[in-house]
Formats: structure tokens, C-alpha cells, sequence
């Protein structure tokens, strides 16, 4: 399998999840603003939408949204237990988690990210405080977002609120996402993608 990702982007995600499998993979690191890839070929021509990640299969088939690919990751190493049986409830509470966290928390910070207009941010900051005051109460009750083991949910959760300190909107106010955080962060698997997007002094 081949993952495109750009440092720090929501592609961090998947590459947590492959790293947990240990199952071997290919990085390719694409520059976003350029549209290109490392090698210098048009990233338009594997994804037309212009965005990371994406999962090549060893078929060549492309698979994208961060979501669908790992869960695809997830099932293809069932052992690894990184995603409930599907038919369960925990699987359906695991995506719904999922949806929460794409559609609700990490687009609403996207206007931190572009050239919105000042009220457009200070809403988005607004948005995003409530997400995460949901969150934090979450993970008062439970250790991790499905329960009290990692899952798929609990990558892609670290990655998008690991965006609240560089946006000046921090995590001291939230002591359950804070520690949860720190605790993400030991893993190795975290460990090792992070290191390998440059992303660690």
C-alpha cells in the first residue's frame, strides 16, 4: 500500500493506523499549495479533488477520505482490533464518532487555515470550543472515544485537535482532551509517523 500525505494535515490519521498494523507501506509526501507530489507529478491525476490522504492499493486502485481508508485499514487487519466487528453497535457508535469528528469538528477549522475574514474565524472558534466542550465531557465518562481501547476514532481525534494550540485555542480548558492527548502521543505507532512527517524537534 502507498499513503499520500502532507505533514500535519488530517493524512497523519491513517498513517497512525498503518503504523499500528506493522504492516509495511510506502509514504509519498505531496505538496498541497503546488499540487505536485515529492517526485514532481500532478497530484490532480491521483486525486482530483487536490487533498491527502490517500490509500493506493497494492491493485493500483485509490481509495480517499481519511474516514473510508481507515476503516478499510482497520478491516483488512482485524487482529490488530482497531475498528468493532461490523453489524455491532460498537461499530456503528465508532462511526458515528467518525462522522462527529469529520464533518462537525474538522471542517469547522478550516477557516483557521484559509484567508476567511476575521468574523468568519471568530465563529469558527466559537464552533469549534463547543466540539471539543462535547469531547471533553466524552472523555470524562471513558477512556477512549469507543470505550476503553484505541481505536481508528482516537487517531484521527489526536490529529485534529493537535490543531487547537497552533490556531490559539489550547487544550487547558479541557483537562480529559489534554490527557488523553499526552497519552495518544506515547504511543509508538504516533511516535514513528510523527518522526517520519518531520513533525517532532
Amino acid at each position: 500500500m502507498k499513503l499520500y500525505y502532507s505533514p500535519g494535515a488530517c493524512s497523519l490519521a491513517p498513517h497512525i493506523v498503518l503504523r499500528e498494523t506493522g504492516s509495511p507501506f510506502d509514504l509519498v509526501k505531496v505538496d498541497l499549495a503546488a499540487g505536485t507530489t515529492e517526485a514532481g507529478d500532478d497530484f490532480s491525476s491521483i486525486n482530483p479533488h487536490g487533498y491527502v490522504p490517500v490509500l493506493e492499493l497494492d491493485s493500483k486502485e485509490v481509495l480517499t477520505e481519511g474516514v473510508a481508508i481507515m476503516q478499510y485499514i482497520a478491516d483488512r487487519f482485524p487482529e490488530k482490533r482497531l475498528a468493532p466487528e461490523n453489524g455491532t453497535l460498537a461499530r456503528a457508535r465508532l462511526q458515528e464518532r467518525l462522522n462527529f469528528i469529520t464533518t462537525e469538528l474538522h471542517k469547522a477549522f478550516v477557516p483557521l487555515f484559509d484567508e476567511s475574514p476575521d468574523d468568519a474565524k471568530q465563529r469558527a472558534v466559537e464552533a469549534i470550543e463547543q466540539k471539543l466542550d462535547f469531547i471533553d465531557k466524552l472523555l470524562e465518562e471513558q477512556e477512549y472515544l469507543v470505550g476503553e481501547r484505541f481505536s481508528i476514532a482516537d487517531a484521527y481525534l489526536f490529529v485534529i485537535t493537535s490543531w487547537a494550540e497552533p490556531t490559539g485555542i489550547g487544550l487547558d480548558k479541557r483537562p480529559n482532551i489534554k490527557e488523553f492527548s499526552r497519552k495518544v502521543a506515547e504511543r509508538e505507532s504516533v511516535q514513528s509517523a510523527m518522526q517520519a512527517e518531520g513533525l517532532l524537534n
